[in-house]
């Protein structure tokens, strides 16, 4: 390794051992050889020696010596590719690309053939997408190593993500000439699919399909060629031979619900009554196959659709099937079915209790006394769906009687009233729920979310903790198990409490799971190429491009938005002020037992705090006995609840989200997207307002950013004002509840002496779309917290309106009395009948 500071033989011999101790993972010998060398005083200060002494020091998790010795080393030898190389290796090991892929760059102006840079320089280039330097990082290595696949199909890759098909496929076809095809060979055929999805892509059919043909003895995955044999026949219209193709692979998986999508357009049915043929043929040869029976509800109707739905409905009550609602639910967007359906359940209902029979003139065997139960249990998701809570609850509390004690009623149950707005009673259902089952998962999960939603955030932790790591907080675990749905749920609870940073450390936790996802893709940029997993590998890179538009993220990001702006409006003025204007309240009995928890809570944190720094010993002893174990990448700094609250939101990850008029084409930029995406929205009308209206007053504004947002506001909204945009807002979307909502408090924000007339218009709840529990309860919530200035009256005459329309909700009923009176099992009973003999109960 050519260096301009070269060591003596015997000093070179040493410091290639240390190169091997490093490779080998035997980083006390690197450092034991790395001192021999150091300590002779010719050689105290040589630069290699020094960055391979860090480097070595860096995988023991001594990071801080481990920066201090590649900087110095860096220093002393400024010409040395190895210096640079490690000082790039140590910048990706905190995750810190670009700043690594600078170093690399630096290492190759002095060894520009160097293998190992240049690949790693390539994976950090696809990490972070530099398409265009990976193109030219991998032309190097395939003029370098012409020999390598790896080499061939990295270059070729480049081309394709880059969209230029054509160089791609001629890249691959170059170096697919130079294989030798052994007997099965599942890389090669996974390099021709490859190959072939690319042709795909670039709409060369034709191509593709001569390509399959001409390769097919070679292809092992026969399952993937029939698939993209079917899918070019349809795009070339050779829709018989397509035809073939799906008829085919209906056999091999007769549930797959695209084969029949293709073999319908293969066939080109348009009419229903053509289309319900081939699925009476596929329900005829597979008789156990569920697809066939169920996918021709999405396109009959009338008496046909009502007959194939009676006979599908009919075989899964009598077989007893819970999730038959969930089958149907799609359905639901259309009035005639859902009445159709309604019809049939109630009808079988009646003739099971009358006749035992589904239908009175059936013939055959009576119906066991479950298909009545399971006729109960459908018609209680049915009207829940409907809205209909009161029928759905006696429904369901008849199916109870029946059986009393099947899991699934009472999630059921618990659903209905969660629907109805009724959090605590859900809870208490899936409660039972649980101590029917307690080693089911699954209704365990149910029951913690629920509790969480009724803002029980430590009996949820309790029954998690059943499921989880002993020894471990049940919080912690699952934190390390990526359990989103809990931290999200958790977030939303602190939120309505207002425990923000609580919220904030469940919504940042959120947000390093999805950092970590990204991280992890690391490893496959080298995987995937050498196991020729291309196709895969290709799907994986699209993915994690797209990554963080997942729900999970979303909510997470919508909370820590909100925490972050509530906390603009209102900042945080800290729990100990807080605390002591709340103490002067007191009388010295409360004081003193205020004073005891106080003490108590102190002292269980000090012990928390015990453990956890037991824990982190005892993880650095580990690393101290197998310093060859792999280090996670960078340490996380610890999420502090009173710490987070107290930042600035200007100066968090949402700083360009959150808090941005004093960067008003920031705000532009953010209505532009908004506009593209649906101007219509009524939350984004309200930020349009307010942004018009600040501009429109901001007298500060001039230069170039004042023409900036003046040709933008015109081109966007013409010569219109605020008033003149809310008023064409509220014309156009008149019969629309979130809309008029929407609307009425811009009226009040532009204009507070329309107070009275956006009141009116905000609690207007006849002949309106939009009536949700939902909708119903944000206007409610606004009036109560004085969105409007204040209005008890209006409050006080809204909130029987509301309770009339959702009479199970507890956000508008002021005591108990109000809460509609419904027929329970009581749950001791339960226990009893759990552990006894009778199964059904009249």
């Amino acid at each position: 390794m050519p260096t301009s500071n070269p060591l003596p033989p015997k000093e070179n011999a040493l410091f290639k051992r240390i190169l091997k101790c490093y490779e080998q993972k035997q980083y006390k010998n690197g450092l034991k050889f790395s001192k021999q060398i150091l300590s002779n005083p010719k050689f105290c200060e040589h630069g290699e020696t020094l960055a391979m002494k860090g480097l070595i020091l860096n995988n023991l998790g001594r990071k801080e010596e481990a920066y201090d010795y590649v900087r110095r080393g860096l220093r002393n030898d400024l010409k040395s590719h190895v210096c640079w190389h490690v000082y790039g290796l140590l910048q990706r090991s905190d995750r810190k690309y670009d700043e690594a892929i600078k170093c690399y760059r630096n290492a190759l102006k002095w060894d520009k053939d160097n293998l190992q840079i240049l690949r790693d320089l390539s994976l950090l280039q696809i990490q972070m997408r530099d398409l265009e330097g990976y193109r030219e990082t991998r032309y190097q290595l395939l003029v370098l190593r012409p020999s390598q696949r790896a080499s061939w199909i990295g270059y070729a890759m480049s081309y394709h993500l880059l969209k230029d098909h054509d160089m791609s496929l001629k890249i691959l076809e170059e170096f697919r000439k130079t294989q030798q095809v052994k007997p099965f060979d599942y890389e090669h055929n996974e390099m021709l699919l490859y190959q072939n999805s690319v042709m795909v892509e670039a709409g060369m059919y034709e191509e593709a399909l001569k390509h399959l043909e001409e390769y097919d003895e070679q292809i092992v995955d026969r399952l993937a060629l029939s698939e993209a044999k079917g899918q070019v026949f349809l795009k070339l219209e050779r829709l018989e031979e397509a035809a073939n193709i799906y008829y085919g692979l209906l056999e091999r998986s007769p549930e797959n619900w695209a084969y029949y999508r293709g073999l319908e357009e293969a066939l080109k049915l348009e009419k229903s009554d053509e289309r319900l043929k081939i699925y009476k043929e596929a329900e005829e040869k597979y008789p156990k196959a569920h697809a066939p029976k169920v996918l021709p509800l999405n396109f009959l109707s009338g008496e046909v659709f009502k007959a194939f739905a009676d006979k599908f409905m009919r075989e899964s009550l009598h077989k007893g099937m819970p999730p038959l609602f969930v089958c149907m639910r799609t359905l639901y967007s259309d009035p005639e079915k859902v009445k159709i359906l309604e019809e049939l359940a109630l009808g079988y209902v009646e003739s099971l209790k009358e006749h035992e029979l589904f239908h009175k003139d059936d013939t055959g065997e009576k119906e066991s006394p479950t298909s009545l139960l399971w006729t109960y249990f459908y018609l209680a998701q049915h009207f829940d769906y409907l809205h209909q809570t009161q029928k759905a609850l006696d429904y369901i509390n008849t199916a109870l009687e029946h059986t009393v004690t099947l899991i699934e009623l009472f999630m059921v149950k618990a659903r209905i009233y969660k629907h109805a707005g009724n959090v605590q009673e859900a809870w208490r259902c899936l409660d039972e729920a649980q101590s029917l089952d307690t080693a089911d998962r699954y209704v365990n999960s149910k029951c913690a979310k629920y509790m969480l939603r009724a803002d029980m955030v430590k009996e949820a932790e309790d029954m998690c903790s059943k499921f989880t790591r002993e020894g471990v907080s049940a919080m912690e675990n699952l934190n390390e198990m990526q359990c989103m749905w809990f931290q999200i749920e958790c977030a939303l609870s602190y939120q309505r409490v207002g425990k923000y940073g609580d919220a904030l450390k469940k919504c940042i936790e959120i947000d390093r799971h999805f950092t970590e996802i990204i991280e992890d893709q690391f490893d496959f940029h080298t995987y995937c190429m050498r196991k020729m997993t291309l196709r895969a590998y290709v799907q994986l890179l699209r993915l994690e491009d797209v990554l963080r538009n997942h729900k999970f993220y979303f909510k997470a990001a919508r909370v820590a938005i909100e925490i972050y702006l509530s906390l603009h409006d209102h900042p945080y003025t800290g729990s100990e002020e807080a605390q002591q204007k709340e103490n002067e309240n007191l009388s010295p009995s409360e004081l003193k037992k205020l004073r005891n928890k106080q003490r108590k809570k102190a002292k269980q944190e000090a012990v928390r705090r015990e453990r956890q720094k037991q824990e982190e010993q005892r993880k650095e002893q580990n690393k101290a006995k197998n310093p060859d174990a792999e280090l996670d990448g960078p340490k996380e700094e610890e999420l502090v609840p009173e710490k987070l609250v107290k930042l600035d939101p200007s100066q968090s990850v949402c700083r360009s989200v959150i808090f941005t008029e004093r960067k008003p084409l920031l705000v532009l930029q953010a209505i532009k997207r908004g506009n593209n995406v649906d101007p219509n929205h009524p939350l984004f009308h309200q930020c349009a307002v307010k942004f018009l209206k600040s501009v429109q007053e901001d007298q500060k504004l001039s230069g170039t950013v004042s023409e900036v947002l003046k040709q933008s506001i015109s081109a966007l909204y013409g010569d219109r004002d605020a008033i003149i945009l809310n008023n064409e807002f509220l014309k156009k979307n008149s019969k629309s509840l979130p809309h008029s909502f929407s609307g009425a408090k811009m009226m009040y924000f532009l204009d507070p002496s329309t107070k009275d007339k956006a009141i009116t218009l905000a609690t207007t709840l006849s002949d309106l779309e939009g009536i949700s529990l939902e909708n119903v309860q944000n206007v409610y919530e606004s009036l109560k917290n004085g969105e409007f200035g204040l209005c008890e009256k209006q409050l006080a005459s809204y909130r029987p309106q509301c309770q009339k329309l959702f009479p199970y909700a507890t956000v508008f009923q002021t005591s108990k009395a109000d809460t509609p009176v419904t027929n329970h099992v009581d749950a001791s009973a339960v226990t009893v009948l759990a552990n006894g003999e009778p199964e059904h109960v009249s």
